[in-house]
């Protein structure tokens, strides 16, 4: 590898290791969402883009600030938001969706 391809690699990485992760999984019930529920989060004013959730109903989202964040789930035609933190760590957030009264509504499990 060029010393100068070398040390582009080098200069990348803490940028990507300075990022928050958050992760985890989604139920409904006792059951996970599978492929049915998508994820996005905002953060300092910058949105990032949904993510789906795989067969198993996980879900990993990587965000370059920390501090406090606005998490929404889409599931089954509609939509909820949760406040959570990010940090320079990776943090495990396993949630929660439930139809009440024809609305969706998230927590932390």
């Amino acid at each position: 590898m060029p010393r100068h391809a070398l040390l582009a690699v080098l200069l990348l990485v803490p940028s990507l290791a300075t990022a928050g992760e958050i992760y985890g999984k989604i139920t409904d019930g006792s059951a996970s969402v599978g492929e049915k529920a998508t994820l996005s989060v905002k953060c300092g004013g910058k949105d990032y883009p949904a993510q789906k959730t795989d067969k198993s109903g996980s879900y990993h989202l990587v965000v370059k600030e920390s501090g406090k964040c606005s998490l929404t789930v889409a599931y089954s035609g509609q939509s909820a938001s949760l406040e959570v933190v990010s940090y320079d760590d990776p943090v495990q957030l396993d949630l929660a969706v439930e139809n009440k009264d024809g609305k969706l509504s998230v927590r932390r499990k």
